[in-house]
Order: C-alpha cells, then sequence, then structure tokens
C-alpha cells in the first residue's frame, strides 16, 4: 500500500557548493540543493534571495558549481550553515582554498575535485527565492577522478542530499548501462 505524503519529493538532489566573488574580491560559498541540469549545456539553481552568494551571481552573473564529496562533506555542511552575511572567511575557516577560474569570475574550491563553470543566462526573483538560469562554459576535474577523459562518479565521492532524512548520501555504484539494459525488451 502507497502512502500519501503533503510535502513534495524529488530525488535525488545533488549537493552543490556554489563559489562566487563578492565586491571586494572575496570568495564565497554556498551549499545548496535545489539544482540540476536543464538541458546539455544549462543549469538551474535556487537560492534565497538574502543569501551573500545570491547578491554575488546578481553582481558578477558568474559563478562555479563545485560538487560536494564524502570526504569533504564536513565543510561542505559548514558552508551550507553559515552564512556569508555574517562570517567573511567562512572557505578559510572549514580548510577550503581556491583557485580563481580560468572561465569565469569565480572561485574554484581546491579541495572538490569536479567543477562546473557558468555564466547567468536569466535571474528570476519570486517569492524571496532566486532562480538562476545558467550557461554552463567549462568543466574543471582533478585526474583521480576521470576514467578515459571522463568523469567517473565512482571515483568522486559524491553525494546527494536526502530531504526525507535530512541526511547525506554518497552516490552509489553503476547498477546497469544506460540506453542498454531496456533492450532486452525490444
Amino acid at each position: 500500500m502507497k502512502l500519501s505524503f503533503e510535502k513534495g519529493f524529488f530525488a535525488p538532489l545533488p549537493v552543490l557548493i556554489i563559489g562566487t566573488y563578492d565586491a571586494n574580491g572575496t570568495p564565497n560559498a554556498m551549499n545548496a540543493a535545489w539544482g540540476g541540469q536543464i538541458g546539455m549545456n544549462q543549469i538551474s539553481v535556487s537560492l534565497s534571495s538574502s543569501h551573500k552568494t545570491t547578491e554575488n551571481i546578481r553582481l558578477n552573473k558568474e559563478f562555479t558549481v563545485a560538487y560536494a564529496t564524502a570526504q569533504q562533506i564536513a565543510a561542505c555542511d559548514y558552508v551550507g550553515i553559515t552564512s556569508g552575511n555574517k562570517v567573511e572567511n567562512k572557505l578559510e575557516k572549514c580548510g577550503f582554498t581556491v583557485t580563481k577560474s580560468d572561465k569565469v569570475n569565480a572561485p574554484v574550491i581546491d579541495q572538490l575535485p569536479v567543477t562546473i563553470e557558468c555564466k547567468v543566462i536569466d535571474i528570476q526573483e519570486e517569492f524571496g527565492e532566486t532562480r538562476v538560469v545558467a550557461e554552463v562554459v567549462g568543466l574543471k576535474a582533478d585526474e583521480s577522478v576521470m576514467t578515459d577523459g571522463k568523469v567517473d562518479y565512482s571515483k568522486a565521492g559524491l553525494v546527494i542530499y536526502d530531504t526525507v532524512s535530512k541526511t547525506y548520501r554518497s552516490v552509489g555504484e553503476s547498477v546497469a548501462a544506460a540506453r542498454s539494459v531496456g533492450k532486452k525488451f525490444e
């Protein structure tokens, strides 16, 4: 028997670490779960309008998105529970160091192995939320998480956010080849 719930459920939700610079060039990052890919080279993220990161995105129209990892989960959680409006050096406090992206005016967090570089296409404000649509203009990945020139999820240690239990979960093993396993029904 299936039960009904009042709140929405959409899974999996990636744990995204959004990197920006403020007007003084100070790096900032936040943890965001409300985002995903739309089409081949665009993403969308939903952020609270009051976040320092949101202010920085409005200012620069560019940002990075790193994927949280199990190895760095405490630091990734910290940048989500600590406001850049209150703690200017939160990246330093959790041990993150950054390198300036060569494609956008935003930081790449050195400790996170996979980062996409984004340029804003559209910003929509509604009900205290800011929806940012961006074009992916670059990808950075450590060699340690690559296989045959592609990011290997089994090596990257990526995590997702479980909205039901409010926990982070590791991305699991491959279960079947996409666009292939279903051919048995043809």
